[in-house]
């Protein structure tokens, strides 16, 4: 009998209801911690795209240097070699963080209130919908 209880007391394992508290405590802090996580990537996202669209800015702010002031009037022509052999200013289209590629639209009218092409990607939604809230652009608030 004596070797018997012996056995018992040298067994070194976890009851069950050990483990389930210590699941449990996990449970609570990844709850607690998941959330918050989520929250920053979409923030993270929300920047690399920002960062996206100034870029595809400053490109076509170095073509209209070489254009007599004129920026392209289509993202194309920051894609294509230049009239004087040169490299293209973009290798290819860019994108914003959602893999989508960004709109840009340059019109020549006066009456606009923003000077220069406006620049926008659609947001988390990735949906091209005017208007939808989530989009990201380079006239509302000069990337912040």
């Amino acid at each position: 009998m004596r070797r018997q209880e012996n056995k018992r007391q040298m067994r070194g394992g976890f009851t069950l209801l050990e483990v389930l508290i210590v699941l449990a405590i996990i449970g609570v802090i990844a709850a607690m911690a998941v959330p918050r996580l989520l929250g920053q990537q979409q923030s993270a996202n929300i920047k690399v795209s920002k960062t996206a669209i100034t870029n595809l800015e400053q490109a076509a702010k170095l073509y209209a240097v070489d254009n007599s002031g004129e920026p392209p009037t289509s993202i194309d022509e920051l894609l294509n070699k230049r009239e004087d052999g040169t490299a293209a200013l973009l290798d290819k289209l860019p994108t914003d963080a959602w893999n989508n590629e960004l709109h840009y639209e340059y019109s020549r009218s006066k009456d606009s209130d923003f000077d220069g092409p406006k620049i926008w990607s659609n947001g988390p939604n990735t949906k091209d919908e005017k208007g939808s809230g989530d989009d990201i652009n380079n006239w509302d608030d000069k990337l912040n």
